[in-house]
């Protein structure tokens, strides 16, 4: 078999150099000065293009760090995280699941590579941003080069806010509280760089989405890969819902929905969600072969889709599965109930498919769930069929990933309405979208729930697998629930079986030692402790109870 079974090990001695300032930079280390690159970008302008072309990769290249580990795969890796973090999203807790430390709340641990990796990703992107930026001077006024600078702006407010997310409570209640450090030339010692405010670094993304909103004005992008006004439109629409302005954020979630469209029943009533030009993407990353074969194993294809012959997923059983109590809230009426098996391995989505593993056999329909060979083990309860591949059984690993679609928008709008005073639009919003593309039954107060939970209800089943599962119950603040009280309540791993309450210090990521070492004015974080199984078992989400 092509898939090499081991077990994840400890990872130490990682040294982070997150910022640069190329301004201290000598000419004989053989890097240029910031003068030096202002003037070559402005003397060869494909050089400028090929280091903004350079930041995108960070999002998800295998890799990216050298670890030769499959669990290096950038922003889509931490993504991937925030999922199994969650009450959401589970995996099999095996020798294979690589993202254990995730389901067990061990990668908290200071000397582990996965917050390593989730630490410095979004730092290389920024220091990369800072980079390309200090490539041009004040008084740049050619259109392209605005345009590369807006986007690489936005790349630079969405890797702060994932830090922010990750290191740090809600903003409405926690935005004077410590957060992470400021990257930036300005720094005069990194390594006394203290962190910043939650309200300090909102300050900094605020600034950049501004901009770019500003600049991206009528500019039109070459591939969805890249940034254009409706994605900057839709990251502000996510800053200003952090940060409590609902009105803000249903305003400008409006403006990024422009000209997009939701995916209609029919089109993910099949596992979907893998191509970059699929109409209801806003933005993307857009894997490609020649990427993706740099590390197989290390792709969301690998971890994430179910559907791939050269995975962990298939390979070893590690299939990533809805938390069952979650599951049992979807209506039968809505298309998204198929987009995992039930507990009988059974999905309308499979109806029609069929996996041709050549030699080793081929199964079609429902029967695909128990296929197998050395490359797919059979499925098991509630594993997700929601993100596909072509064909059945690649080896590509090749399919894209969604960064943002209109559906996430219309969603922000409901709950930006609802929680800015105007609730009968929210609810005019939320079923005019659900009763269209999702479920023609659908009544917004037929569950019982408030209209917030409603509308948390809905991100949690439309947007599930796409990063945002940990980072909502946080911004929530909100208890994470994966059982009511008893193990028959969920199908979540008995090492993962465990309730957290909203304030859980440890659910607040840890800064590593590399960076810890060589940055002394950091204060970690230290509340909290290692969660224990079947803790908290009285608690409650308000979706899920």
């Amino acid at each position: 078999m092509k898939l090499n079974r081991y077990i994840p090990v400890l990872f130490a001695g990682l040294v982070l150099a997150a910022c640069t300032d190329m301004n201290t930079i000598v000419p004989e280390s053989g890097t240029m000065l910031k003068q030096q690159v202002q003037e070559t970008n402005a003397a060869v302008p494909s050089r400028a293009a090929a280091s903004f072309s350079g930041l995108f990769t960070i999002i998800g290249q295998p890799n990216y760090f050298g670890y030769g580990t499959p669990d290096d795969f950038g922003v889509l890796m931490m993504l991937f995280c925030n999922d199994l973090e969650s009450a959401d999203a589970t995996a099999s807790d095996n020798n294979y699941n690589w993202f254990s430390v995730c389901g067990e709340y061990s990668s908290r641990s200071a000397n582990y590579r996965n917050p390593v990796i989730r630490y410095k990703t979004p730092y290389a992107i920024i220091a990369a941003v800072n980079d390309f930026l200090a490539g041009f001077g004040e008084d740049e006024d050619n259109p392209e080069s605005l345009a590369m600078i807006a986007q690489a702006r936005v790349l630079r407010a969405y890797s702060y806010m994932l830090l922010a997310s990750d290191f740090q409570f809600n903003y409405t209640e926690h935005k004077d509280d410590l957060c992470v450090p400021i990257c930036s030339p300005e720094v005069e010692d990194p390594t006394n760089n203290p962190r910043a405010t939650v309200a300090q670094i909102y300050d900094i993304i605020m600034g950049d989405l501004n901009y770019a909103v500003e600049t991206l004005e009528g500019f039109t992008r070459s591939s969805k890969k890249f940034i254009d006004q409706n994605v900057a439109y839709g990251m502000r629409a996510r800053a200003n819902l952090n940060m409590g302005k609902y009105a803000e954020a249903a305003a400008d979630a409006e403006k990024a929905a422009a000209g997009y469209e939701p995916a209609s029943i029919a089109e993910v009533s099949k596992p979907t969600f893998q191509d970059i030009s699929e109409h209801n993407w806003i933005w993307g990353y857009d894997m490609t072969a020649d990427e993706a074969k740099i590390f197989k194993y290390a792709t969301t294809s690998s971890w994430l889709r179910s559907f791939s012959g050269w995975a962990y997923a298939a390979g070893t059983a590690t299939y990533t599965c809805i938390n069952k109590i979650l599951f049992d809230k979807i209506p039968a009426t809505d298309v998204r109930k198929g987009w995992w098996l039930d507990e009988n391995l059974y999905s309308p989505l499979l109806d029609g498919l069929t996996w041709d593993a050549g030699e080793a056999g081929s199964a079609s329909g429902q029967a695909i769930a128990d296929f197998e060979y050395d490359d797919k083990l059979a499925f098991v309860p509630y594993t997700n069929v929601k993100f596909g591949c072509t064909p059945l059984g690649t080896t590509d690993n090749a399919e894209d990933m969604p960064l943002m679609r209109v559906e996430e928008m219309i969603l922000i709008q409901a709950e930006g309405y609802a929680k800015s005073g105007n609730e009968s639009k929210a609810i005019q919003i939320l079923e005019d979208f659900v009763k269209t593309y999702r479920d023609p039954s659908y009544s917004a107060s037929a569950s019982g729930r408030s209209l917030a939970d409603e509308i948390w209800f809905q991100r949690r089943v439309e947007l599930w697998g796409e990063g945002f599962a940990i980072h909502d119950t946080k911004r929530l603040n909100k208890p994470m629930v994966r059982f009511l009280g008893t193990a028959e309540s969920t199908n979540v791993s008995p090492a993962f079986r465990y309730n957290m309450a909203a304030n859980d210090g440890w659910l607040l990521m840890r800064f590593s030692n590399s960076e810890l070492n060589t940055n002394f004015g950091i204060i970690d974080n230290g509340d909290g402790e290692l969660p224990k199984m079947d803790q908290n078992p009285t608690l409650r989400d308000g979706v899920t109870d």
